[in-house]
């Protein structure tokens, strides 16, 4: 997961506790770690690799994990993501990365009847997801909304009290972890960005000057206290699952 988060991490064992997480979260987790790290070697771009994630997570809300091969699913995520976010890429490819992550330093799949059988369950492992979704692929994700309130957040506070601390690329980097886990297809967009925002800022002890209304009430109307602090709740566990799936 990113790197710019040790000091939200550092919270993580007093804030989220040391509950157990079911060996099928664990499976979750590892999956979509490797969603991401093959995404990043195929380059995708950031939304299409959080579509891919969502796609995955969406799926096994209502499927079994004992009756669909996860890995197959994330594959054939990252397959029907590019097609959403107009990030077209080539099933060959999506193979012989996948390949090479587990099977570090070999050499690409030959085009034989092994690479072929593959490809084929990738195609039908699509349109099974397409058929789970009832076809809603399409997701609203909280980059944009991330975007507009670090730059809302940023006109607020002190020119150098925001150049002194990384609080955008912590926040950055805390939703693009938030999708290891399900927390980002549990709650609106908005509120994943205000969150991760929030803890960005906490995390380093950066403080607005509170108004009428707190700053996270401004940027967004319908988010309450209890919102952002079960959100991150959530992400710190996910931080929390990390260390117990290396």
């Amino acid at each position: 997961m990113s790197a710019n988060v040790d000091v939200a991490r550092s919270r993580v064992s007093s804030d989220a506790g040391d509950t157990e997480a079911s060996p099928d979260t664990k499976i979750h987790f590892r999956v979509c770690r490797f969603i991401i790290e093959t995404g990043v070697k195929l380059g995708m771009r950031s939304v299409p690799m959080a579509t891919a994630c969502s796609l995955y997570h969406k799926f096994f809300q209502s499927a079994n994990l004992q009756v669909y091969e996860p890995y197959l699913v994330a594959m054939s995520c990252i397959y029907l993501a590019g097609k959403v976010e107009e990030q077209h890429l080539r099933t060959r490819d999506i193979i012989n990365v996948c390949h090479r992550y587990f099977h570090p330093g070999s050499d690409p799949l030959e085009l034989d009847g092994q690479f072929w059988e593959l490809r084929d369950s990738v195609v039908q492992c699509e349109l099974l997801i397409l058929r789970q979704l009832n076809f809603q692929v399409s997701f609203e994700h909280p980059h944009k909304y991330l975007l507009h309130y670090l730059l809302s957040v940023r006109s607020l506070l002190n020119r150098h009290a925001w150049s002194r601390t990384p609080i955008a690329e912590t926040a950055w980097a805390l939703l693009k972890d938030s999708y290891h886990g399900a927390v980002c297809v549990r709650h609106p967009p908005q509120h994943l960005a205000v969150s991760t925002l929030y803890l960005a800022m906490h995390s380093y002890g950066v403080q607005i000057p509170k108004g009428e209304m707190e700053w996270w009430q401004v940027l967004c109307e319908d988010i309450t206290k209890a919102d952002i602090e079960t959100i991150i709740s959530e992400l710190l566990q996910l931080y929390d699952m990390e260390a117990k799936c290396t």
